[in-house]
């Protein structure tokens, strides 16, 4: 059975649409003045960062010492060089040194990407010691930051100015320049990806040394480097457009398929940010809005707030009844750890989850009766939320995993295509009807178009105003909830048929 091979063509047309979108061919003769030299030297990629990339910090060069483990410990490595720079003219000799020798590097920031591409056995940069925030303009509401300072810590150096970030992905340990070279996003139709707040960068480069970009100073290269992957170059420093420090009043409930297909293009125009969680074999799907609420704003009723005991009930008590159980066909690596009876009452939902996936997670039946669980826990949490921005628009994603995410265009705000549910329509009756081990969520999110060239959510400036597009975003998991490494190459073995079959 083939589970996610069609997600995967999808996922090259939106990338091939994308860059026609761009027109690509337009600016490809400068790009390739700079690739040449970069792809003579040297190849680098950023890593989707966050704060669990194992790795041994020292300052300058070392050869052979450390070994990288990515967030979800799926690719490990030891490089024979591995340069951790302190200032861009350190930056700047590193790179024109790699230059001058053939030596391959790739950049990492904090390890989050599962697809171990910032990862490389002959060199690897570092950006973790370039985390300086340089400058606040609260005029101009803008940060100037440097490639390794992490979300997180610009968000609190922004915070006594009144400023924040636009939007943010579900992690805040990400390294700015991963964060943005990636083209990360948020959750909101008419929001672009994060690429979008850059306003110039630093780029150094193989073939032309330290690069000032920005719209006004050489626009085209600055438009398609703002995702650049790190094929063009290392970028150093990042300059930001912000905006004002605001609440969100944010409300979780659980609709049915057909309520989403009903209410979708309202929930689409009427919420600044917007998320589906599906639920593979429920009718459930988890809808969370948030829009902005200003202090003294009238806060909906909400339904009798339940106790943490109350919503985690349905996890607790699948696990509880196994216990002192063993399920026909499960194998003795598969039974419940004592110790984790011992620890139920402690453990969050996300960890309840990793906790009874890890008893059979190759199981369709086992995997959807934990889906049902956690349908019936979010019902449990249905209700408004205020808080900051930067907290709502975080959120605990779960353990380690394998991700693959799509994005594709779905028509405008004002006029939606119908792709984006047609799609989840199309994955979900694929996974259902082949009886595959689907865990929840199957996460969905909508932005606006992006004017960086390379952005998934690419929509050229000559065709309109990139924010008059809409994109969906579309990714699906595998947890790897045990240690057991039979277990996790076994999924991961499935993981690997899934999404390299073709169609």
């Amino acid at each position: 059975m083939r589970l996610f091979a069609f997600l995967l063509t999808k996922a090259r047309s939106a990338t091939l649409g994308g860059f026609q979108n761009a027109q690509v061919p337009r600016h490809l003769p400068k790009t390739f003045a700079v690739l040449a030299g970069a792809a003579a030297a040297y190849h680098t990629w950023y890593a989707l960062p966050a704060a669990a990339c194992q790795q041994v910090a020292h300052e300058g060069h070392h050869d052979g010492e450390n070994e990288f483990a990515n967030w979800s410990a799926t690719h490990k490595v030891r490089p024979q060089q591995l340069f951790e720079p302190e200032t861009i003219e350190d930056l700047q000799r590193v790179v024109a040194q790699c230059h001058a020798t053939g030596q391959k590097i790739r950049v990492v920031g904090s390890g989050l990407s599962p697809n171990g591409m910032a990862f490389s056995s002959q060199g690897m940069l570092s950006t973790v010691l370039l985390d300086d925030i340089i400058s606040v303009d609260k005029e101009k509401q803008q940060v100037t930051v440097q490639a390794g300072a992490r979300v997180q810590q610009v968000v609190e150096a922004l915070r006594p100015h009144d400023l924040t970030l636009q939007n943010f992905a579900s992690i805040r340990e990400q390294t700015m320049g991963g964060f943005t070279q990636v083209g990360s996003h948020g959750s909101g139709a008419t929001i672009p990806p994060v690429d979008e707040q850059v306003v110039s960068m630093k780029l150094v480069t193989p073939a032309q040394g330290c690069l000032d970009l920005s719209q006004e100073q050489d626009p085209e290269l600055f438009h398609m480097a703002r995702v650049g992957l790190g094929c063009l170059g290392v970028v150093a420093e990042l300059t930001l457009q912000c905006v004002p420090s605001h609440q969100l009043l944010q409300h979780t409930q659980v609709m049915t398929r057909q309520q989403v297909h009903e209410q979708h293009k309202q929930l689409l125009q009427k919420n600044r940010h917007l998320r589906y969680m599906w639920l593979p074999y429920t009718d459930a799907v988890v809808v969370v809005t948030g829009n902005a609420y200003k202090e003294g704003d009238k806060v909906p009723a909400s339904p009798a707030p339940a106790t943490q005991d109350h919503q985690l009930a349905p996890f607790r008590e699948l696990l509880h009844s196994l216990c002192g159980k063993v399920r026909q066909g499960v194998s003795p690596d598969q039974e419940l750890p004592s110790q984790t009876m011992e620890n139920v009452d402690r453990m969050s939902g996300t960890e309840l989850r990793d906790h009874l996936l890890a008893i059979d997670p190759l199981d369709h039946l086992w995997v959807a009766r934990v889906n049902q669980a956690e349908a019936e826990w979010w019902k449990r949490c249905e209700g408004y939320q205020r808080g900051w921005s930067d907290w709502l628009l975080g959120f605990d994603c779960g353990g380690q995993q394998w991700v693959l995410e799509t994005c594709f265009p779905c028509g405008t705000v004002k006029q939606p295509s119908g792709a984006d549910l047609q799609y989840m329509e199309d994955l979900l009756n694929k996974i259902e009807a082949a009886k595959m081990p689907a865990p929840s969520p199957i996460e969905q999110r909508w932005t606006c178009g992006s004017a960086s060239h390379m952005s998934p959510a690419s929509a050229a400036a000559e065709e309109g105003d990139s924010q008059d597009y809409l994109f969906s975003w579309v990714g699906i998991i595998m947890y790897l909830p045990t240690e057991n490494e039979r277990q996790r190459a076994a999924i991961t073995k499935r993981w690997d048929l899934h999404t390299t079959s073709s169609p």
